[in-house]
């Protein structure tokens, strides 16, 4: 990382960013190109390891893609506010954010419920009941992440 001073190395500190976002981007490999979409996300963390989960749909290029290869690039931002410098007549923004890669799975039907917990936990709803029946139509993915970084720009530089 270029800006060594930006940059959030602490597991816990990125743990808190990561909670307060809610979309993460993540970018498949798609011959060419990079495929990238954004998601809702449930984020789960056993001992040092940090889990992402995400819903879909049955079928579509996104799972066509992870089945082919499962790895993947991720993103998730938030904190953003505008950071003008009047005297200097500049400006730029503020942010947080978390970048990294992680290995993606299918998680098997008997686990389905437990992971969308964990993605309805991520939004403040745990006590949401939603309605088992469309577990049998729902693809629930978990990306084990393998590593990552944080980043931080605020109005104080």
């Amino acid at each position: 990382m270029r800006r060594k001073d930006r940059e959030i190395t602490d597991f816990n500190e990125m743990l808190e960013i990561m909670k307060k976002c809610d979309v993460c981007r993540i970018a498949l490999n798609d011959e060419e190109f990079p495929y990238i979409v954004p998601l809702n996300f449930g984020l789960d963390i056993q001992v040092d390891k940090v889990l992402l989960y995400f819903h879909s749909a049955m079928k579509g290029k996104k799972l066509d893609l992870i089945t082919k290869d499962n790895r993947a690039a991720f993103e998730m931002d938030c904190d953003h506010n505008f950071i003008l410098y009047e005297e200097r007549m500049s400006c730029t923004m503020g942010y947080a954010s978390i970048t990294g890669h992680g290995i993606i799975e299918f998680v098997p039907k008997e686990d389905k419920y437990e992971a969308l917990k964990i993605l309805m936990r991520h939004y403040h709803a745990e006590d949401f009941k939603f309605n088992t029946d469309m577990i049998k139509v729902t693809t629930v993915l978990k990306m084990t992440v393998t590593d990552m970084v944080g980043k931080r720009r605020n109005n104080i530089h």
